[in-house]
């Protein structure tokens, strides 16, 4: 009789100790807030909360305390009162003691947010530099997408690495300059929120551009006050950015405007006579069944001169100075308008879905000049590239939490599709922007993108898998209307790319992973149907091995060792209209990175990369891959909320490299240093910032081109290149209620 009467209260203690509490972390303005670190000091168990601020913990029982921190938050304690639990933080001084390195897949992420917290961007340039290891340079006048170095990659302006904002793609496959061109201008800098990056092939919702790695921008669902500033510096240069919140701030529905103005004539003898307009809105509200819409629309317009790539035979017989131009006539003008719907749905306590789907209307002419007068003597060699583009799609993804044989787990399956039409793309040999000589290319594009994705992670103990695989159809139409008969040229493929993670989580301060993966990027369209679907998506094949490790409370260092193969592929020159082809390549490298905080309100970052990158079937010698770097360092000092003053020195360098395939012409590399000053009283921040504090004379985009002067009877084929900004100071001054 009492054997039955303490079977009973031996099953009710099993089910009571092992209770799991469920619950989500926000911020005083209610932000969900990722990567919250849950630690229950009865059960020693812990959690992590997810992007939506969720958190699931074991062995925790009422009355329990639970202690709660996040980077950036006061560490509070809690004591549960229900088995569905909502925890406020309010926000404090930076300090990396509240770090915490989580089992995630791409727990590097805590990097990003620690460099968006010691040192915020200011400009679209800064958002891409706060990946590490990630390089940049503009060479047309401030209006263009920059050219980016990343891993050993000469990306262009995007071929090898795939950037998205609030799910909308920002790479445009077959676009009238260049592959996989991706222009960021649109993005005002102070309404991003998050950067979520990876580097490698190992990530399945990531999929077309996405070998060098990805980066994915998420910007603010709601501002907490209103903000104008005014900045005005050297070289006529005035920018000004409002934000401002449009509704009650107790409301469950939030929204708020941002518009960002900007002109400047740069350091160059011929102005650049540069605008850009930038308008943004957001809409973002909380059904009744948890459910979060969020309405995006946004319009970017942008018109430039330029004085274009100059050739160094010039600057050093001192005929022009390096702020001097051969033609100053190129230039172009961009715009584009964005839609986005977002929604994210609490199915049941374990079963979210997440969608967006985006419109885009995309405008762009440039106008350029790279070989002065090589293939017309008489008019020079002024080309007109130029294209009108429609682009539309969705993503989707079912996310279920689960457990097996007491470990848990995540499956999640994504579908989605995009679409890219264009008119009339156009190259032409043009005279001083006016006058259209020849058309060279001119066709209408049509390419679609239909993928889907299954990716899984399965828990261990300390030991995550993480094993998925992604499927992408292609189908490729263009009509070339040079052509004296209609036709549409039409090509198709299928990709499957396989991936495969280990993640091991020692503790809360030390991770290991193993990643490997398959991935691609597309061609043009114009090179598919060229090639009749010959190398139509490329493979790449990634391995990542490494570590994150928080030494000691105050100091994270990140490192891994790394390598990247490359099939062969064709490359459409959009500058040339021409198709050529490249061969197998293969790169080895090093990524290292420190995070260190040497009080409460100084900070000390560095990352260091290196790379081998060499073409695999050119013989020894002959195989350098054209401006590939091979190593790249930045670092900096940071000061943040100091009785009020906030600011930072910074540097950058780039080792010179290789410039042609034999290494006999070399990009000169460079070191540049940059430095700003703010300072807080009651509602006004008055700013001060210099960009290159020691007057360096770089080169920040550099390529070996054959040209030819007008006075000259041979080309010459030598560095060409648009010269970095001198000394440059601005002051700037915002006012926030």
């Amino acid at each position: 009789m009492k054997l039955l009467f303490t079977l009973p209260l031996l099953f009710v203690s099993f089910i009571i100790n092992a209770q799991s509490i469920n619950g989500i972390v926000k911020d005083s303005i209610g932000n969900a807030i990722e990567s919250a670190y849950v630690f229950n000091s009865n059960s020693q168990s812990h959690a992590h909360t997810d992007e939506f601020g969720k958190f699931s913990i074991e062995k925790t029982n009422l009355k329990n305390i639970l202690y709660v921190s996040a980077l950036g938050y006061k560490k509070t304690s809690f004591t549960v009162n229900s088995d569905s639990i909502i925890i406020t933080l309010n926000s404090d001084a930076f300090k990396l003691d509240e770090v915490v390195i989580s089992s995630k897949i791409n727990a590097i992420n805590v990097i990003s947010k620690i460099d968006l917290q010691t040192r915020p961007v200011n400009s679209s340039q800064e958002i891409l530099r706060k990946v590490p290891g990630l390089f940049i340079g503009q060479h047309a006048g401030g209006g263009k997408a920059e050219q980016i170095f990343l891993r050993g990659f000469d990306i262009d302006h995007g071929t090898d690495i795939a950037l998205a904002v609030d799910g909308i793609p920002v790479n445009m496959p077959s676009h009238a300059h260049g592959q996989g061109y991706a222009d960021l201008h649109f993005v005002i800098p102070e309404t991003i929120d998050k950067i979520d990056f990876g580097k490698g092939t190992y990530y399945a919702s990531k999929g077309n551009f996405a070998t060098a790695g990805y980066v994915g921008f998420q910007t603010k669902d709601k501002v907490d006050e209103n903000k104008f500033s005014v900045e005005a510096g050297q070289f006529n240069t005035i920018k000004s950015v409002g934000i401002f919140n449009l509704l009650d701030k107790k409301s469950r529905d939030n929204a708020y405007f941002a518009t960002e103005y900007v002109v400047t004539d740069g350091p160059f003898e011929s102005p650049q006579n540069f605008k850009r307009i930038n308008l943004f809105g957001k809409y973002t509200t909380i059904l009744s069944d948890k459910t979060k819409v969020s309405i995006l629309a946004s319009r970017f317009t942008s018109k430039w001169d330029a004085s274009g790539q100059i050739p160094q035979r010039l600057v050093d017989a001192g005929i022009i100075s390096r702020f001097g131009a051969v033609d100053n006539t190129e230039g172009g003008t961009t715009s584009r308008t964005n839609f986005n719907i977002a929604i994210t749905k609490p199915i049941s306590e374990n079963v979210t879905f997440k969608a967006n789907t985006f419109y885009s209307n995309y405008q762009f002419e440039l106008y350029s000049n790279f070989t002065f007068f090589l293939e017309d003597p008489i008019n020079g060699d002024q080309i007109r590239q130029k294209e009108n583009r429609t682009i539309y799609g969705l993503n989707s993804e079912l996310s279920e939490k689960f457990k097996f044989d007491n470990n848990n787990g995540l499956v999640q399956f994504g579908f989605g599709f995009r679409a890219d039409e264009t008119k009339d793309t156009e190259l032409s040999h043009t005279l001083n922007r006016k006058t259209t000589l020849e058309q060279i290319k001119l066709g209408d594009i049509d390419e679609t993108n239909i993928f889907s994705y299954v990716n899984s992670e399965i828990e261990f103990g300390k030991l995550k898998i993480n094993p998925a695989i992604r499927f992408d159809y292609f189908k490729f139409n263009y009509q070339d209307k040079l052509s004296t008969i209609f036709k549409t040229q039409s090509q198709n493929k299928v990709k499957f790319s396989p991936k495969l993670n280990f993640i091991y989580s020692q503790n809360s301060n030390l991770q290991f992973f193993i990643k490997s993966g398959f991935g691609f990027h597309s061609n043009d369209t114009r090179v598919v149907v060229a090639q009749t679907g010959e190398k139509i998506l490329p493979t790449a094949f990634g391995l990542d091995v490494g570590t994150i490790f928080k030494v000691t409370p105050r100091l994270i260092v990140n490192s891994a060792l790394w390598m990247l193969n490359l099939q062969q592929e064709f490359v459409y020159v959009g500058d040339a209209g021409i198709v050529e082809p490249s061969g197998k390549s293969e790169r080895r490298g090093m990524d290292l990175g420190i995070r260190y905080q040497l009080s409460n309100y100084l900070f000390l970052d560095a990352d260091a990369n290196y790379t081998y990158a060499r073409s695999s079937d050119e013989p020894k010698g002959q195989n350098y891959i054209p401006l590939a770097p091979d190593f790249t360092t930045t670092g900096g000092l940071s000061v943040t909320k100091y009785k009020g003053f906030s600011g930072g020195i910074n540097y950058r360098y780039l080792k010179s490299r290789p410039a042609n395939e034999d290494n006999s012409i070399v990009a000169k590399g460079y070191f540049v240093s940059d430095i700003n000053l703010n300072y807080e009283f009651k509602n006004l921040l008055f700013g001060l910032s210099a960009e290159n504090i020691f007057n360096t004379k770089w080169n920040e985009t550099q390529f070996a081109t054959e040209s030819r002067l007008q006075n000259e009877t041979n080309s010459v084929t030598e560095i060409h290149f648009t010269p970095g900004t001198p000394l440059f100071i601005k002051g700037k001054i915002t006012y926030r209620f």
